[in-house]
């Protein structure tokens, strides 16, 4: 099974207590296949600590922190790519340099980042 990088709305779904997202996450751990959650995803879906799906779908991941050359690097992309939005672009550059499929419900936006990186990876749709 391919690493995946988690986007926001998989992070949304869990919180939603979606049972198509727990069965595909827990899927993948039994797999052996820890995903990967860029920290500004965390960012932009976290509202509350009441949010205890959220908190549980986290704590059977692994959260990358952005670092300078991240950051760097996704600002670079969102440059070529044209676009603004710095947490697809920090998800789309996490999965190229990682050769790792991305699991979203931003297929579009996430397509053409991953195409200007001229990334191998898949996108999964929620």
């Amino acid at each position: 099974m391919t690493p995946v990088v988690y986007d926001a709305g998989v992070l949304v779904a869990a919180d939603r207590n979606s049972r198509a997202v727990w069965a595909d996450h827990r899927v993948r751990l039994e797999a052996g296949i820890i995903p990967v959650v860029p920290a500004p995803v965390i960012a932009q879906v976290s509202r509350s600590p009441s949010q205890v799906q959220l908190r549980r779908l986290l704590r059977g991941c692994d959260i990358n922190p952005l670092t300078e050359q991240q950051a760097h690097a996704a600002g670079e992309l969102m440059g070529r790519a044209a676009t603004r939005d710095i947490t697809d672009a920090v998800v789309a550059r996490t999965a190229a340099d990682l050769h790792a499929d991305v699991i979203t419900s931003d297929h579009a936006d996430i397509h053409h980042l991953l195409q200007t990186a001229s990334a191998t990876s898949h996108i999964i749709d929620i």
